[in-house]
């Protein structure tokens, strides 16, 4: 086995490989030479290629995503290391333990006109929870040590994006037969699960109000035990708003929150308005709802969460710092069933709207609003889906998704960058076959995704493409703006057809309802070459249907 002759890079490749951190996400580089052959000439490490750094970091974040371990990126010195941006941000906000491997220039040749040079330290600002600035020099060991190692550990302990930034001197390719440094090791602890303190008073409150909600945004599948789901079910006085992303289900609770709030009027509000609200998970995705509780707020506000809360309805009260499944192990026992009609009254609504909701499903024209409703009601179990941002999770967000089947989007920034990156990493590490629907302007803008050698044979991508970003249709006076469908909906007649063919994907497009209902079981079913699934919708019909809906379900 050789090992790079440079004992930084030794010090880094061994505390990783001590720690754990074994996939390893690698950009093509000079500078970062002696990470590359520290990584790939041992055969412990799990390594990949990938060119393009934007969709390197948002691979990694997929694997990372679906692993909850850290997972390691590699890049040279220069701009690399701003294209992991992005994904940096994503994974601070959706806690997400990402480690960035920047190979930098020696302090000497920075900011003299060098090539490839730019100000790496601290580069990420506060999109990061570690940064460490190595220094290259046996005389540095210790300090580099010391750095590394809490560095890695912080990305254990605390789920999110650290920066490790190297700086090499040429001569870059040399190597070793034998290790020459035996850095120590000082392990990441293990955070035990910690019962919550003086939940008493919250118990007290909680049993005192007739209407409670909770609220649920992003949550991995499985995060909360389904007996106190159950619990909260069966409670007349507490109602659950659940999103797409939160991955909870129960008949009681209210999946499809802007269906149930769109058409409220003043008087509709103020009997949905909660005494207490209590969340749960990441960020939410309606801005209905957002609107709702920072306009009519609850007289008190608790967020359960290991590291944050924040104030995003303009209440909060309480930060309960732990998590969701073992603050309502603790917390439930203390309460009652109070008397109310609070999940009665909203239930009714909601069936209500349900009835409409079908209805209109069954007479809506061809449009994006028809094909969602198609390829949520034909995906097969269990499965992970993956949403991309704007339109694709906003309209999911409306229709039953099968219990069975995980879903997962870029919540943290909502950006539409790395969609597609961030479903081939997800869908390289998860044990479930992928879906991955998508817009068009989120696949073209992040179709170098596709340029790797780590698809997986079942992954599958439902592309909506209706020639622009149709999300801008429906928002208020928006299209009345001057030059709207150039620099805001951004028109285009693209086609995933010949990326397809480069990338060797099968490929399906459809016009038309007929079709689409012909192809998506043939489509959806096991097979042995990754497939793109093309539905082009009339983009002059998509905003008026949708709009139509929310008046229809009134």
């Amino acid at each position: 086995m050789n090992y790079s002759a440079k004992h930084l890079s030794q010090t880094l490749t061994q505390l990783c490989l001590l720690k754990g951190i074994d996939h390893i996400v690698i950009s093509p580089g000079s500078r970062n030479a002696p990470l590359t052959i520290g990584f790939t000439e041992n055969p412990s490490f799990n390594c990949f290629s990938i060119v393009d750094e934007r969709c390197a970091a948002f691979f990694a974040m997929g694997m990372a995503q679906q692993t909850k371990k850290p997972v390691a990126l590699v890049c040279s010195s220069g701009s690399a290391l701003l294209n992991y941006f992005p994904a940096v941000a994503e994974a601070f906000y959706s806690d997400i333990p990402l480690v960035v491997l920047s190979a930098d220039r020696p302090p000497e040749l920075l900011e003299i006109g060098d090539g490839q040079t730019i100000q790496q330290e601290e580069v990420y600002g506060k999109h990061i929870l570690y940064n460490a600035n190595c220094k290259e020099g046996t005389e540095h060991q210790t300090f580099n040590e010391t750095e590394i190692n809490i560095a890695l550990n912080t990305a254990f302990e605390l789920q999110g994006p650290v920066h490790v930034n190297l700086p090499f001197s040429e001569p870059l390719y040399n190597t070793l037969d034998t290790l020459e440094v035996h850095p120590q090791h000082v392990p990441a602890r293990v955070i035990a699960e910690e019962s919550p303190e003086n939940l008493n008073e919250f118990a007290k409150t909680w049993n005192n109000n007739t209407k409670k909600m909770v609220l649920v945004g992003v949550l991995p599948p499985n995060s909360i035990e389904e007996q106190y789901i159950k619990a909260l079910a069966k409670d007349e006085s507490v109602l659950v708003l659940t999103e797409t992303t939160s991955n909870l289900h129960h008949e009681n609770f209210i999946p499809a929150i802007d269906q149930l709030i769109t058409a409220l009027d003043e008087d509709g509000f103020k009997a949905l308005r909660p005494d207490i609200l209590l969340t749960f998970g990441g960020m939410v995705v309606s801005k209905r709802i957002k609107k709702f509780l920072r306009s009519y707020k609850p007289k008190a506000h608790w967020h359960v969460d290991v590291k944050k809360a924040y104030d995003t309805y303009f209440s909060l009260s309480a930060h309960i710092k732990t998590t969701p499944n073992t603050f309502l192990q603790s917390f439930m026992p203390k309460t009652h069933t109070v008397a109310s009609t609070y999940q009665r009254d909203w239930l009714a609504v909601k069936n209500k709207r349900t009835a409409l909701h079908k209805e209109y499903v069954a007479t809506a024209p061809y449009s994006d609003f028809k094909v969602y409703s198609e390829i949520l009601k034909a995906l097969p179990n269990p499965l992970q889906l993956q949403v991309a941002n704007s339109a694709a999770i906003r309209y999911a967000q409306l229709f039953d998704i099968p219990t069975s089947v995980h879903v997962f989007c870029n919540r943290g920034t909502s950006g539409i960058d790395g969609s597609v990156s961030t479903a081939v990493g997800a869908a390289y590490a998860s044990k479930l076959s992928t879906v991955l629907i998508t817009g068009d302007l989120s696949f073209f803008y992040d179709s170098n995704g596709l340029w790797n050698d780590y698809i997986p044979k079942d992954f599958k991508i439902i592309l909506i493409n209706n020639s622009g970003g149709g999300i801008f249709r429906i928002l208020p006076n928006a299209k009345n703006t001057q030059h709207f469908e150039r620099f805001f909906e951004t028109q285009h007649q693209l086609s995933a057809k010949q990326l397809a063919m480069m990338y060797q994907f099968d490929y399906t497009p459809v016009t038309d309802e007929v079709a689409l209902k012909e192809q998506l079981n043939v489509f959806l079913s096991s097979s042995e070459k990754p497939k793109i699934l093309e539905v082009f919708t009339p983009a002059e019909v998509n905003d008026r249907v949708l709009l139509d809906y929310f008046k229809f379900i009134a």
